[in-house]
């Protein structure tokens, strides 16, 4: 397949994301113009930076009024968890594929696009990425405009409450490789117990929310890793497709 049909493959498959993500943004936008944010400065915000947790600790720091350092540095812990994404999906790319092409691909990362990334047979093509990311990345930024200009016009319980729906999207992608691969489906069911027991355990239920990603994600990933590894033969047979 060319790269332009592999683009518009993954152009398609970014509709549903990008609609998720500008009713989330949306929510995110409010809290930006709580926060003193202008519109184009949320917009650019969000097309630079594509995390909710990232935007929230951003909009949050700008508005607490802390240096430049301290914004960086907030936003950089919130999203470190892309760098696991990162170079887990470099894994999935062709030995061939060159380095600008890897850069790219890190910039547009998010964690729905990786998902429906890591699911492709064989060998990832970064068209597939950079056409889902064109997609989606547009209605996350205009979520954000949208919801400074609204303001507090409509209540935030109301926009949250919406964002369920990006939820329920991500769970769209995961459960069909875990029906399919018992050891996918043991680390999703492990995942949801140790997320929820670290929101409860004294001592451990202050972890901010991307360090808990990062923690279970190193550890769970690597037991999974060393107690049941891919096997390459299936592998090779999956990029030969």
């Amino acid at each position: 397949m060319n790269s332009k049909n592999v683009f518009l493959r993954g152009f398609r498959d970014g509709i549903p994301i990008g609609l998720g993500y500008f009713v989330v943004a949306f929510s995110l936008g409010i809290i930006a113009k709580n926060s003193g944010v202008a519109f184009y400065q949320g917009f650019l915000a969000s097309f630079l930076n594509h995390a909710s947790a990232g935007e929230y600790a951003l909009f949050t720091a700008i508005g607490a009024s802390v240096s430049y350092i301290e914004v960086a540095l907030v936003t950089f812990i919130a999203n470190a968890r892309y760098l696991l994404l990162s170079s887990a999906l470099s894994q999935k790319f062709d030995p061939k594929t060159g380095l600008t092409h890897r850069l790219l691909s890190g910039f547009v990362i998010t964690d729905e696009i990786f998902g429906i990334s890591i699911a492709q047979p064989g060998f990832i093509n970064p068209w597939y990425m950079y056409g889902a990311f064109l997609c989606a990345a547009p209605l996350w930024s205009l979520g954000t405009a949208c919801g400074i200009l609204a303001g507090n016009i409509l209540p935030l319980r109301i926009v949250s409450a919406l964002s369920v729906a990006l939820y329920g999207m991500f769970l769209a992608i995961i459960v069909p490789p875990a029906k399919k691969n018992i050891v996918i489906a043991l680390c999703v069911v492990i995942s949801f117990a140790s997320s929820w027991a670290l929101g409860i355990i004294p001592g451990l239920k202050n972890i901010s929310s991307g360090n808990k990603v990062i923690i279970l994600t190193v550890i769970i990933a690597t037991a999974a890793a060393i107690i049941r590894p891919v096997d390459e033969d299936e592998k090779n047979k999956e990029s030969a497709k």
